[in-house]
């Protein structure tokens, strides 16, 4: 929860758009300021103050306590000019929050926290629990010191600009080691953990067990990622409240699904109780990944639990990017986002150019020139498969005649993946021409490189006998000159000769053109691979120079006396 915190009129008014705009996220508090400070810092994840900085500082100095466990604050000036992380900017989710206040009250985010501002992924920041010298070794890093990688197992960390020897050490592993004086250890989500349990067993024994079972094993609580059961055990009060207290999610599985699971340790009493000859092994191990800590039952007799450990492979994570059609301000805060969190770009040379400025360093940039997109996608997979953070971007939504479709092709279930939308260029052309997609549209591609001809002439022609608003991508380049005309002329066998077209070269950029024509006024020889065409369908209209096609709303169409 976000508390929000006023003085003024004016402060008062900018706390309101924050509560309105999150009103599950906020909680206004009224009454006066340091009151109100004391009971959000004691209640709240997070704080944000429409304060000056210096009374903010003077109410928060006496709570202040431990970094790890105090809310992030955003301290909002009475103008609305500034969102200033002023405390907690890391762990207490104080930058991140400023970037999104700044966001909707059009302010401008203030962070000062050093690897922030030189771009760095912070080490208590790259999405595992952090332990040991961490301020040494971000010093160290933002000095340019030579900090070494050490993975135990692959994981899809951020871009941190790691060397392969050097003094400070920055260490993945989820065993139960001490950190060194230069050191950081990373905790990564490896370790999955079956459970059973009798009726009515009590937490305390379930969760001994478990702390039991890792400490014997030298494995660190804080890798664990999950607790697993049957599907029977889904409510049993003691395993619920022992991944509560280890805040992990308890994930449960259909007793015939585990009774499949091969386990070296079966057993007659769980087959019996809830039809699966395994809970703890079998559970686990649903997880895929190798066995380390076999069933074992906890000491109070009689034993009413039992757990097993697995340790689970690292997966490496594909995040396939829509850079949207060219316009910075077209590009989604999740794109952006995703190409900050990657360690390895994939992509054409052309949109890396793009999108260099939000590059973090330490990020490996693979790109290629044009024609190569095969082998983008088979190296964005392979990298996803060595335990990366990999961002395959391409241009619009990359789902649409893009890198998503070759991507997938070429993985399998053993990474991640994830989807990150984009403004297609269909929709940027469309916004600039009006409403010519209002109604039922279709896109297609004129270019046969990949597509025969023959297959595209006869979905044009589907198109044009359903009487579909159509968009043409890659209409005509200098190899392919006659594509448009012909279909063009299909169109124009179920379409009149004054249907609107609208041409739209280089949309949402600054050098953007376009124009309303017709399809017996439209030449083909003015169109290039820049240029989006979009021929209406027989409702479209020229409405002061704008394509609109009618939604067909009963009301519009209505005589004025019966809307």
């Amino acid at each position: 929860m976000i508390g929000l915190i006023s003085a003024t009129a004016a402060g008062a008014a900018a706390r309101d758009r924050l509560a309105a705009a999150w009103p599950d996220r906020t909680r206004v508090y009224e009454g006066p300021a340091g009151e109100a400070v004391r009971a959000a810092f004691a209640e709240c994840d997070r704080l944000v103050c429409f304060l000056a900085t210096g009374a903010t500082v003077r109410l928060l100095a006496p709570l202040l306590g431990d970094k790890a466990a105090d809310p992030g604050v955003v301290c909002v000036d009475e103008g609305g000019r500034f969102a200033v992380s002023l405390v907690g900017g890391h762990g207490g989710g104080a930058n991140e929050l400023a970037h999104e206040v700044a966001g909707l009250l059009g302010a401008e985010p203030v962070v000062t926290t050093a690897t922030d501002a030189v771009g760095l992924a912070g080490l208590d920041t790259l999405g595992l629990p952090a332990e040991g010298a961490v301020a040494a070794v971000s010093r160290a890093l933002l000095d340019g010191e030579p900090v070494a990688l050490e993975a135990e197992s692959a994981w899809p960390l951020p871009p941190v600009p790691f060397a392969e020897h050097g003094a400070y050490t920055v260490r993945v592993t989820d065993r139960a080691v001490r950190p060194g004086p230069d050191e950081v250890l990373l905790r990564p989500p490896s370790l999955v953990v079956g459970v059973g349990a009798s009726r009515g067993a009590p937490v305390e024994e379930v969760l001994g067990l478990i702390e039991e079972a890792l400490r014997e094993a030298g494995l660190s609580v804080r890798s664990v990622a999950e607790l697993a059961t049957v599907d029977a055990k889904a409510e049993e009060p003691g395993i619920v409240a022992a991944a509560g207290r280890l805040g992990v999610p308890l994930v449960t599985y259909p007793a015939d699904e585990l009774a499949a699971v091969c386990v070296p340790n079966p057993s007659d009493a769980p087959l019996a109780a809830v039809g699966t000859p395994s809970v703890a092994e079998a559970a686990a191990l649903r997880a895929g990944g190798e066995l380390l800590v076999p069933k074992r039952k906890s000491a109070a007799n009689p034993a009413m639990a039992t757990c097993a450990v697995v340790r689970r492979p690292g997966r490496g994570r594909l995040a396939v990017v829509g850079l949207g059609p060219g316009a910075r301000d077209l590009l989604t805060p999740r794109a952006a986002a995703e190409l900050r969190r990657a360690s390895v770009l994939v992509g054409l040379d052309q949109y890396v150019d793009q999108i260099r400025d939000l590059i973090r360093p330490g990020t490996r940039v693979l790109e290629s020139g044009l024609g190569a997109e095969e082998e983008r996608a088979r190296t964005a997979v392979a990298e996803a498969r060595k335990g990366n953070a990999v961002a395959l971007i391409g241009s619009g939504d990359a789902g649409v005649y893009a890198m998503a479709s070759p991507a997938l092709a070429e993985a399998s279930d053993d990474i991640d993946v994830v989807g990150v939308p984009g403004v297609t260029a269909a929709l940027a052309a469309g916004a600039v021409l009006g409403a010519p997609l209002g109604h039922d549209h279709v896109s297609i591609s004129l270019s046969d490189l990949h597509t025969p001809w023959e297959v595209i002439e006869r979905r044009v022609r589907a198109a044009a006998e359903a009487d579909i608003v159509v968009t043409f991508y890659n209409p005509r380049s200098r190899g392919r000159d006659w594509q448009l005309p012909k279909a063009l002329a299909v169109l124009s066998d179920h379409r009149e000769p004054g249907t609107p077209v609208g041409v739209v070269r280089n949309a949402s950029r600054p050098d953007e053109s376009a124009r309303v024509t017709t399809l017996a006024e439209l030449d083909p020889a003015t169109v290039d691979m820049m240029t989006v065409v979009t021929v209406g369908n027989t409702a479209t209209r020229n409405i002061a120079g704008r394509m609109v096609t009618p939604r067909g709303y009963r009301w519009q169409h209505a005589p004025e006396g019966a809307r």
